[in-house]
């Protein structure tokens, strides 16, 4: 198993982040920690599908989990980790009605106690880390106060390792895709957090889009957790490992990295997946570049039909200047 080094991550982003995403993100970062979408409990348990598949090439991965009954999610850690997850990541940030009516993402902030029995719970039956990731505050709840209360709570049972999206979530008038957008981020809140807990790893989330950005954080807290960045501008992995973990300079091309997914765009349809699930994810790779639209464009308009394939994207690919 993968040793998880949290000093880069990218974020779990529902409808983004599954398993096609991740092996598109492994080609270009062997260190980058990635993150499934948050699955809740009740999937795990109830729902039909396997949703704690993921394939080794992915490592180091987390599986974000979204629930609040502490003794649904121990077993739910327990499966994950039988399963060869890296980490199992509690959801307290996300803000949307789905779930706020199954009570849990941000409204459980309001929950310090409980948030900290499900991070019990979860390392009592798992000897993988167990991490938090949270806002740093709800509607009216949102002073400094409020935050330390609940990191406080889940490291006193043994959490260490905290991701903080550096804006609150309000929970009632903005949609999700507003609270990414609308409250207003504080790097400095989180940066205190790290002076009053040094002894914990806390990594920054929000509105982080380059490297450069990235390293001016790191001077400051321990980790960066990149979002929608990595997706519409996935070609930026490419640095992480040379600039963040000290690694050898990446070398491929972008054309390169495109054509390294053919094995497994090739093999993922043959057991029934759909081509268009999987190259939707790589829309972004040519952003910025000559040709980088033509290449959208041809992508988006002919990889959604049952017979699209791989021709499909060697004709994307010829809009582009190699």
């Amino acid at each position: 198993m993968s040793k998880v080094n949290h000093r880069f991550s990218v974020a779990p982003m529902l409808d983004w982040t599954d398993r096609h995403c991740r092996t598109f993100h492994r080609k270009l970062t062997k260190h980058t920690v990635l993150y499934t979408e948050m699955v809740t409990t009740g999937a795990i348990l109830f729902g039909r599908g396997d949703y704690l598949h993921f394939n080794k090439h992915e490592e180091p991965v987390a599986l974000q989990l979204g629930g609040s009954d502490p003794k649904a999610l121990a077993q739910c850690a327990k499966l994950a980790a039988d399963r060869g997850y890296n980490e199992i990541n509690l959801n307290v940030g996300c803000p949307s009605d789905r779930v706020q009516n199954g009570r849990f993402g941000a409204c459980l902030m309001a929950e310090p106690t409980l948030v900290a029995d499900c991070v019990a719970a979860m390392k009592a039956e798992v000897t993988i880390p167990v991490t938090v990731k949270t806002r740093i505050g709800i509607d009216e709840q949102d002073s400094y106060e409020f935050l330390c209360a609940l990191i406080e709570a889940s490291h006193e049972v043994g959490c260490d390792d905290f991701i903080i999206h550096a804006r609150k979530a309000w929970l009632n008038g903005l949609s999700p895709k507003e609270n990414r957008e609308v409250p207003p981020l504080d790097y400095a809140r989180v940066y205190q957090l790290k002076k009053d807990y040094p002894q914990l790893h806390l990594s920054l989330n929000g509105g982080v889009k380059t490297m450069t950005d990235s390293i001016a954080h790191l001077a400051h807290v321990d980790g960066i957790m990149i979002g929608r960045e990595a997706y519409s501008n996935p070609f930026m992995l490419s640095e992480v490992d040379e600039v963040v973990y000290g690694d050898t300079v990446f070398t491929q091309s972008r054309h390169d990295v495109v054509r390294s997914m053919y094995e497994y765009i090739e093999k993922e349809m043959q057991q029934g997946a759909n081509f268009w699930h999987i190259a939707r994810h790589m829309l972004g790779i040519f952003q910025g570049q000559p040709g980088a639209r033509g290449f959208r464009r041809h992508l988006s308009e002919n990889g959604h039909g049952k017979q699209a394939d791989l021709s499909v994207m060697d004709k994307a690919l010829s809009f582009v200047p190699e």
